[in-house]
């Protein structure tokens, strides 16, 4: 006869030498010291009764599982397996979580839809990184953890379909997974007369040069233009020609008179996806593709800010996607940064 719940009898820790753990017991050190001193499944031994009793558990939980139901470590792992797509791994169980880690620095993707939707189940927890977020190799995008014990079979199963659907309607892609970045070969137009007439020294070329590198990509060439529309539009259209991943104009972005570089752009022959973003710093931003080669004006807070619009719309650029306006629309929220 198959049985319905969960039983779990209490032990005294005298009585446990030769039965095994129902669930892990973590040890913690003020300062020094916080993990696992004996794992799930682990067959107390006689030598082991001190280091029970030194935790404080003078009673342990044997657990017989019902039929219908998971133990955590087993429910955190399947929900990782179904979530998990291109680019991650995932690690050992540990105190009922299984992380969904990076194998690459990289884009990460994660639908927010979905991951409301598991967590709606109860019982059951999914939390990640907020998608578009760079992820470093070996760091975590996500993990899945269950709250109690032990959860119905069902609840992991209604994660395991709702993933299924997710995929059946996604041409096979996962709602959690990395995108790798390109290796981008770029042009880099510097305007401004102070800069060109050698006045003063040029700082954005290192500082576009450092975020690029970050990333695996490199400025190819820099050159430099005056404040003159004309010149700008031919610099423009020579960087076009060198075939560079993407072409970055630097300088006269704001709506003063004798700022050029956003009308030379349009000038050039580029699609303005957007002149101006909601976000803070870097609203003066200009996001536009000119013959489907991502072209952006960067305005001067790229210079000296660490994280600006050019930080946000970078990495996705650099992972093949193709802004369009509904992306900057929604830099507005969360686009305050009083860093």
């Amino acid at each position: 006869m198959s049985r319905a719940h969960t039983i779990l009898k209490e032990v005294p820790v005298h009585e446990a030498i030769g039965l095994r753990l129902a669930h892990d017991l973590t040890r913690i050190i003020p300062g020094e010291f916080k993990g696992r001193l004996f794992t799930k499944g682990h067959v107390i031994t006689e030598a082991d009764i001190p280091s029970l009793l030194d935790i404080g558990k003078e009673h342990i939980y044997i657990m017989e599982l019902g039929d219908d139901e998971l133990h955590e470590d087993d429910a955190a792992k399947r929900m990782a397996i179904a979530l998990t797509g291109e680019g991650l791994t995932l690690s050992e169980p540990h105190e009922g979580k299984v992380s969904l880690k990076s194998q690459m620095l990289g884009l990460a993707q994660v639908d927010p839809v979905i991951v409301e939707a598991i967590n709606n189940l109860g019982e059951i927890a999914l939390a990640t990184v907020k998608t578009h977020s760079v992820v470093q190799e070996g760091r975590p995008l996500a993990a899945t953890r269950v709250i109690p014990l032990t959860v119905p079979k069902a609840k992991v199963e209604e994660v395991e379909r709702l993933v299924a659907e997710y995929r059946d309607t996604r041409q096979g892609l996962a709602p959690l997974r990395v995108l790798p970045f390109r290796r981008f070969r770029v042009g880099l137009l510097t305007t401004g007369g102070e800069v060109f007439s050698g006045r003063i020294q040029d700082k954005f070329g290192p500082a576009v040069r450092a975020k690029l590198e970050a990333f695996g990509s490199e400025v190819v060439e820099q050159r430099f233009a005056p404040d003159d529309r004309q010149i700008i539009v031919k610099e423009i259209h020579y960087l076009l020609e060198q075939r560079y991943d993407m072409i970055l104009v630097t300088g006269g972005m704001s709506v003063d008179p004798d700022d050029r570089t956003p009308g030379a752009i349009k000038a050039s022959g580029a699609d303005i996806v957007s002149y101006g973003t909601p976000m803070l710093p870097g609203s003066m931003l200009l996001m536009g593709y000119l013959n489907d080669v991502p072209i952006m004006g960067l305005p001067g807070c790229v210079m000296h800010d660490p994280y600006t619009s050019f930080d946000v719309l970078l990495p996705r650029i650099l992972a093949g996607q193709t802004i369009v306006r509904e992306d900057i629309v929604r830099m507005g929220y969360g686009g305050l940064n009083n860093g």
